[in-house]
């Protein structure tokens, strides 16, 4: 059922989402074309806030924080996941796979490649920081007006 603090994590998680897109835009390598990088990122963040967040709400604030964070780490799953995913079909378009389990485990070898560059102050900064301003802004907005 849709409650103002699933809207509110809806918002938060995707700008959360729109500002780790922009941070990890930042340690690719020059040239790369993004697309429609940053509005899926806003769009992963949006349905995980709603989804996951918003469902979690009512529980106190320190669950809360805890539960922000997690659902930013689901955001940073479900988007290496499609973006990875997206990466693989590109590359089978191209022929670079000799079947179908190779170009399906190479989806897992590129999200190890591209996970390794999460692991920046950038990212983790931008994702810790606004899993805990989503997991308090939707916990406030549950005790204000659900």
């Amino acid at each position: 059922m849709p409650t103002i603090s699933k809207l509110i994590a809806a918002v938060l998680f995707g700008v959360t989402a729109f500002f780790a897109g922009e941070a990890f835009k930042l340690g690719m390598p020059e040239g790369m074309q993004y697309g429609q990088y940053s509005v899926l990122c806003v769009l992963i963040g949006v349905i995980c806030g709603w989804r996951v967040m918003g469902r979690h709400t009512g529980r106190g604030y320190r669950m809360a924080l805890g539960t922000g964070i997690r659902t930013s780490a689901i955001i940073v799953a479900w988007a290496m996941l499609l973006f990875c995913t997206v990466l693989m079909v590109r590359k089978a378009f191209k022929k670079r796979y000799d079947g179908p389990m190779e170009a399906i485990v190479d989806i897992f070898a590129l999200a190890l490649e591209y996970g390794a560059l999460l692991f920046t102050a950038d990212v983790l900064g931008a994702l810790v920081v606004g899993g805990i301003l989503g997991g308090i802004g939707a916990e406030w907005a549950k005790r204000r007006w659900d």
